[in-house]
């Protein structure tokens, strides 16, 4: 018996080593490697009507690609609309000016995000600037139950069966 003590002293620490290698991965996965430093950034910023459940660390995708993060959400206090802070990595600064910012879903239950969509302008955005066109977040709780109360999309009233010549129905 005295053999299978270090065998199993070795199997134990080799189990806590991965377990703490795979907490590791899962730490880094989880903050998309940035672990509090900060990368090489510039911020846009995006008023919506209607955020939905964007929160800060959101990405920031251009056709699918993480090309920032939400770094704040605050709420302008006059207009009641939400101003959204992109930090948008440094090695994309020339996003055109006319482009459209989305708050999107991956997904049916999967997290929010802001989509942008590039324009065709020669033109492209300076730190600091404002994204003009934008998309609110559609809130697909609502949308189905107004469809559910609404008498599933059919308000038409049911027709009435074609007369005959002498005006009775069959």
């Amino acid at each position: 018996m005295a053999t299978r003590g270090p065998r199993l002293e070795f199997a134990v620490g080799a189990f806590l080593v991965l377990a703490l290698a795979s907490l590791l991965v899962l730490a880094i996965a989880s903050t998309n490697g940035r672990f509090g430093f900060a990368r090489d950034s510039y911020e846009l910023t995006a008023r919506f009507t209607q955020i939905g459940q964007l929160r800060p660390n959101a990405p920031v995708k251009i056709g699918g690609v993480t090309v920032g993060r939400v770094a704040k959400i605050d709420l302008d206090p006059e207009r009641f609309d939400s101003i959204v802070t992109l930090a948008i990595d440094a090695r994309f600064d020339q996003i055109p000016i006319d482009t459209s910012a989305s708050i999107l879903t991956g997904g049916l239950l999967g997290e929010s995000y802001v989509g942008l969509q590039p324009g065709g302008d020669l033109e492209v955005f300076r730190p600091g600037e404002e994204l003009v066109f934008t998309t609110p977040a559609v809130d697909l709780m609502q949308m189905v139950g107004k469809y559910m109360f609404s008498g599933g999309g059919d308000n038409a009233a049911p027709s009435a069966p074609p007369a005959t010549e002498e005006g009775t129905t069959p």
